[in-house]
């Protein structure tokens, strides 16, 4: 449903005046100030228990859709959080659950438009799954009742650089180790396979989401069996930063 928004005008009017003799003598002519138009928060109710049964995984997804294009027109939706933070500390009913990068340009509810208890959200560098990620999104979905999973890569991704260009440095050595499989699939790209190509690098980042999902069927016998019931469904994306304009992958 769209909202509609007020338009505040306000009219402001200077009067100089002296007093000469006893007699008053308007010199300033009044002036008008437009101020811009200001949205005002509303207060979007907190999904319940029962609207979120009724979400299909289908309805989920294209609410993404429609708040990313809502988000690339910037005309995010106006909440007021502090009355959702009160309304949703009862209980949480998400309608998806998302996996992104830990890149701090990928702001994943704004992304979607989506407020207070919407998603749940996992974060890390190169968007791959472990065990503890895969028991997030099983809570996720088989206990709290999310309909929809979303692996979400970026455009530029550092973490996909790195990986490309062997880093050697502390933990970060082995946390790339999640990500060679998707390198090692992307060996039929053609071009020069370096972390300065950025159709290279895109072209792996997508590799790494496609794995990822495969992983996330692989490694979790209750989200594969979701799935193939229809109960939920395994998406993948990819974020342009340039545009903010998500891609659904096929």
């Amino acid at each position: 449903m769209k909202r509609v928004l007020p338009y505040i005008f306000i009219a402001v009017v200077s009067l100089a005046s002296s007093c000469r003799n006893n007699t008053t003598d308007v010199k300033s002519k009044p002036d008008t100030v437009f101020i811009k138009e200001q949205p005002v928060a509303i207060k979007e109710k907190v999904l319940s228990a029962e609207e979120q049964k009724a979400l299909t995984p289908d309805m989920v997804l294209e609410s993404l859709k429609q708040g990313n294009e809502r988000f690339i027109k910037n005309d995010l939706t106006a909440r007021d959080h502090s009355a959702l933070v009160r309304d949703a500390s009862a209980g949480q009913y998400p309608k998806a659950v998302i996996l992104s990068c830990l890149d701090s340009r990928v702001p994943v509810e704004d992304i979607f438009d989506k407020g207070i208890g919407d998603l749940f959200v996992a974060r890390v560098a190169g968007n791959f799954v472990n065990v503890d990620i895969l028991g997030s999104m099983e809570y996720g979905c088989k206990v709290a009742g999310a309909k929809l999973i979303l692996v979400m890569g970026h455009e530029y991704c550092g973490a996909i650089k790195a990986a490309i260009d062997l880093v050697q440095m502390g933990n970060i050595t082995q946390m790339l180790t999640n990500i060679k499989p998707a390198i090692m699939e992307s060996q039929n790209f053609q071009g020069k396979k370096s972390s300065k190509d950025d159709g290279y690098v895109e072209f792996v980042t997508k590799n790494n989401v496609l794995h990822t999902i495969m992983e996330i069927r692989s490694g979790s016998a209750i989200l594969r069996q979701m799935s193939d019931g229809g109960q939920i469904k395994i998406v993948g994306a990819y974020y342009d930063l340039n545009t903010g304009v998500v891609e659904f992958l096929k």
